[in-house]
């Protein structure tokens, strides 16, 4: 397994990186933030505007395949495209667009679903995400309580999913649901819903630059042309979107790390006290040393996991959870130890630094927190 990166996907690594220090910049994600804080429909624009220009340079496109209108790129441009959303702390439906509800697609559909909804999102019309987990904060296929009662030859669903990304902006929502009267990993079955069919309320969440919804379904009758998949089949497909899920956002947790470590960096090498540089302090070398430790650490097993799932490697499974359980740990040591070195100007809202930290402290808690996917390791390998 190739784990260097092309010279292709190095220049699209520095294309992204350099469109959003332009048009992603710290203010706009501030200004989206207080926005919706402030309930400004400000927010909102911010937000169109910001897509539209990813749109324009085919950034939902990568992963959708030519057949559908896309570029064809593989899991791992998707990653790379994720970590610099993640350097970024950018707001709005690319991530969960691009990193669930195109692999859920991708993983369940026929070849006329696939032209229908991959097709849009190439061409930057359609928005979508993927809604499954449900109180208890569970993200495991088997705990999907949602039920799917057939109806001649549609379904009507009833349930609620919650901590699902960016849906008030979504055109099309995957929802996970089982059919009536199973259990465990039995009856599990993948539906495309409209937004539209929906209610979606937006929660209170740590980080406001990225909306987290609860999402109600009362009988919502889904037609037969908007089942993906064989009914009931759709246990092991779910596993696999998520393993990709997983790695997309632990490779944006690496991302707002970088960018933590990079703001201590240029911190610490301009500040003084006793007429010295701070940074030339054993003490803060030390925490700097670790934070770069963590984040190259938990990039590497990104990376693996990746090229496991672009490869249909066997370890693809180990792999996504090594990987979200390093980002987790990554993200809580690289958090405190920005926030220090920064001192007192590291606690407040006028400086950058929340918005990052809390970016990545939810990001850890979405998708399986590092004890959880550490367990699933164990799992796996036996223990």
């Amino acid at each position: 397994m190739d784990l260097e990166l092309t010279d292709d996907q190095r220049d699209l690594q520095g294309a992204v990186a350099a469109l959003l220090a332009r048009e992603c910049p710290p203010s706009l994600v501030r200004a989206v933030v207080e926005g919706r804080l402030a309930g400004s429909e400000g927010a909102a624009k911010e937000l169109d505007a910001l897509f539209a220009k990813m749109a324009e340079l085919d950034w939902p496109a990568i992963g959708v395949p030519e057949a559908e209108g896309g570029l064809g790129l593989g899991f791992v441009e998707t990653v790379l495209l994720a970590e610099q959303l993640g350097r970024a702390v950018a707001p709005g439906p690319l991530f969960p667009t691009v990193s669930q509800f195109v692999p859920a697609i991708l993983a369940s559909a026929d070849a006329e679903q696939r032209e229908r909804f991959l097709r849009p999102v190439a061409r930057g019309e359609s928005k979508g995400t993927l809604a499954f987990a449900e109180r208890p904060a569970s993200f495991a296929p088997e705990d999907v309580r949602a039920v799917a009662r057939p109806d001649g030859d549609a379904f009507v669903l009833s349930g609620t999913k919650d901590y699902v990304m960016e849906a008030s902006g979504a055109t099309e929502i995957v929802v996970a649901a089982r059919l009536e009267g199973t259990s465990g990993r039995e009856g599990l079955s993948l539906f495309a819903v409209p937004r539209s069919a929906l209610d979606v309320v937006p929660t209170v969440s740590l980080d406001t630059s990225r909306e987290l919804s609860t999402v109600s379904m009362r009988g919502v009758r889904v037609g037969p042309d908007r089942v993906l998949g064989a009914p009931g089949s759709s246990a092991g497909k779910l596993e696999a979107v998520l393993c990709q899920a997983a790695v997309a956002l632990a490779a944006e947790i690496v991302g707002t790390c970088q960018s933590i470590l990079d703001m201590v960096v240029t911190h610490v090498s301009s500040r003084e006290q006793f007429g010295v540089k701070i940074g030339s302090f054993q003490a803060v070398k030390h925490k700097a040393a670790n934070m770069y430790v963590a984040v190259e650490s938990a990039r590497a097993l990104t990376y693996f996991a990746a090229a496991a799932i672009a490869e249909n490697d066997e370890r693809a499974g180990l792999a996504a959870s090594m990987a979200k359980a390093a980002a987790g740990d990554c993200q809580e040591l690289v958090a405190e130890e920005g926030i220090q070195c920064l001192g007192g100007i590291g606690y407040t809202w006028e400086h950058d630094m929340h918005m990052f930290v809390k970016r990545a402290k939810t990001g850890a808690l979405l998708l399986g927190s590092a004890a959880e996917h550490r367990e699933r390791v164990a799992r796996l390998i036996g223990l």
